[in-house]
């Protein structure tokens, strides 16, 4: 028995040992904020008022994508309005598009391009939805709903009229996809509630003069609206005829996924203290709500939480998407494992990011793989919804953004050692590598404060690969594509976390591997290829076969 035990301690010891050992041997994480330096000059201007206008404090979507097909991704920044008229009165309420000019420097071309955005904007969404090679811009706002058109000359054409989007509802987010995998690219508008300048609800302690926004309980929800794209630049709603009107929500943000591999793309959008909507897509141009049945629709605990931004993909190699959502302190950051056959399980505490980020408030969100060792990371960007929570609760309004290395598929807070220092009312994030060094930055909005541009800086020469897809019978983006290398797995998308958007392609850390084998991609026509023998650190363009 003295020795049974003995061996039993020294295994302990020993597997405590590996897992230290492993700890050590995880390639670190470093960012650096540089926004200033870059030329990246921006306030989102939210208008807070005395009345506590719920709009006021969620703002701040933001879209990467390269306008002018340079090579080089570019940022557009979503900004607020006057309240109550909810008019761009003044040049500081203007959206705002920045040109990368490459060396980590942008230049505000927003008269030239001419996009400074009309109304109360909110989210963004960035997609070629024409198919004619040049990325496009949909915003989505407070009553109001933009849809630019890139003319290819680096300007855009607001077509939101003639194209057939409507208006007249608070949208918060909004993403492209091909629902019906007709080669054209789809809009999913995702809206809040009903909401007027005219709501005045009294929220907090009136006796001691403590107004905060009222609790989402208060704003009836509205369903998500589905636009089909029909091929000659103008949109149908067929909201109703997917079945999607029956389903009304306090929607915040959306993602895409074939989360039972069926070839039709799925949708997850994310409900503010009301459960998760998880639409399967049947593939007969309706969608069926799974969400409860699924494991999507709530935590374990069977309580709905402020449910924010939202990233749907594979965190533990297995294939399979999984489902990501920033929430506010006390509820942690739930995460969904897909199990297969359409079911999912509460893997929050399991990751480790249940006891990492219970503390936290966050909403955007990214999923990237940091340090490119194979494994994608978890970058959060944290603050509360009310600004004097800290007068109620033991929480905090202004917060650090947060780094979560994924260590096979359990996450460690690495926040402090990668450089997060700032502490602000941080909204959207949106990833991209900016510099071409085959690490993905970070750009992050906040309330009344400049923007932050976060360079990934990590240490050490892991390898990576970033495809950039050409569709020929599919969309021109590729949107929906599910590409695999080795026991990695990335389906093409241009959704990212909290009301924001990237195309930026599709990037795979790939750590000491030199020569990719093999790539294959299964493209949304149902077409399959195989990519081989690729050097890696490399911006790939793979077109689809005929």
């Amino acid at each position: 028995m003295i020795v049974t035990g003995t061996r039993r301690i020294l295994a302990a010891l020993s597997f405590g040992a590996i897992l230290a050992l492993a700890a050590t041997q995880t390639p670190p994480i470093r960012f650096r904020e540089i926004a200033a330096a870059a030329g990246l000059h921006f306030v989102l201007e939210n208008s807070p008022t005395d009345r506590k206008h719920m709009i006021e404090t969620m703002p701040g979507g933001i879209a990467v994508f390269d306008y002018d097909g340079d090579g080089r991704p570019d940022i557009y920044f979503t900004n607020g309005a006057a309240i109550p008229s909810l008019e761009k009165s003044e040049p500081k309420f203007r959206n705002r598009l920045f040109h990368n000019e490459g060396g980590m420097k942008f230049r505000d071309v927003t008269g030239e391009a001419g996009v400074p955005g009309a109304g109360y904007s909110m989210g963004a969404a960035a997609a070629d939805y024409d198919n004619d090679g040049h990325p496009d811009l949909f915003v989505a706002g407070v009553n109001r709903n933009t849809l630019y058109r890139n003319l290819g000359n680096g300007k855009f054409e607001d077509v939101t009229a003639k194209a057939g989007i409507a208006s007249g509802e608070w949208a918060v987010a909004a993403g492209w996809f091909d629902y019906d995998r007709d080669g054209l690219l789809d809009l999913w508008v995702v809206h809040y509630a009903k909401w007027s300048p005219a709501f005045d609800r009294y929220c907090g302690e009136q006796a001691r003069g403590l107004r905060i926004y009222c609790h989402p309980k208060y704003f009836e929800g509205l369903a998500s609206t589905l636009y089909r794209n029909q091929g000659d630049g103008t949109f149908e709603d067929v909201t109703a005829r997917a079945g999607l009107t029956k389903f009304p929500g306090r929607g915040m943000s959306v993602a895409f996924a074939d989360y039972d591999q069926d070839g039709f793309p799925d949708v997850f959008v994310t409900n503010d203290n009301m459960p998760n909507f998880l639409f399967h897509n049947k593939g007969n141009g309706t969608f069926e709500e799974t969400a409860l049945l699924a494991g999507t629709a709530l935590r374990d605990h069977g309580k709905p939480v402020a449910s924010m931004g939202v990233e749907f993909k594979d965190y533990d190699n297995d294939g399979l998407p999984d489902a990501f959502v920033t929430a506010l302190a006390g509820e942690t950051y739930p995460v969904f494992r897909n199990a297969g056959k359409g079911m999912f399980l509460d893997a929050t505490y399991v990751s480790k990011l249940g006891a990492l980020a219970v503390k936290h408030s966050g909403w955007g969100l990214g999923l990237f793989d940091f340090n490119n060792d194979g494994w994608k990371d978890l970058f959060t960007a944290n603050a509360h919804v009310n600004d004097l929570v800290e007068q109620f609760e033991p929480a905090v309004y202004r917060e650090k953004n947060s780094v979560f290395v994924n260590e096979s598929g359990v996450f460690r807070d690495v926040s402090e050692e990668s450089g997060m220092t700032l502490a602000a009312a941080h909204r959207g994030a949106a990833f991209a590598d900016f510099n071409g060094d085959g690490k993905i930055d970070a750009v992050v909005s906040a309330l009344g404060s400049p923007a932050e541009l976060w360079e990934n800086v990590t240490p050490g020469n892991a390898h990576w690969i970033n495809l950039r897809l050409r569709g020929t019978k599919s969309n021109r983006d590729g949107i929906g594509a599910r590409i695999r290398i080795g026991k990695q797995v990335n389906e093409m998308t241009t959704t990212t976390g909290y009301a924001s958007s990237a195309d930026a392609g599709v990037h795979f850390g790939l750590g000491d591997t030199a020569i990719v084998k093999t790539i294959e991609i299964l493209w949304p026509s149902g077409r399959k290829q195989l990519v081989t023998d690729v050097k890696a650190d490399q911006v790939l363009v793979v077109t689809e076969p005929w």
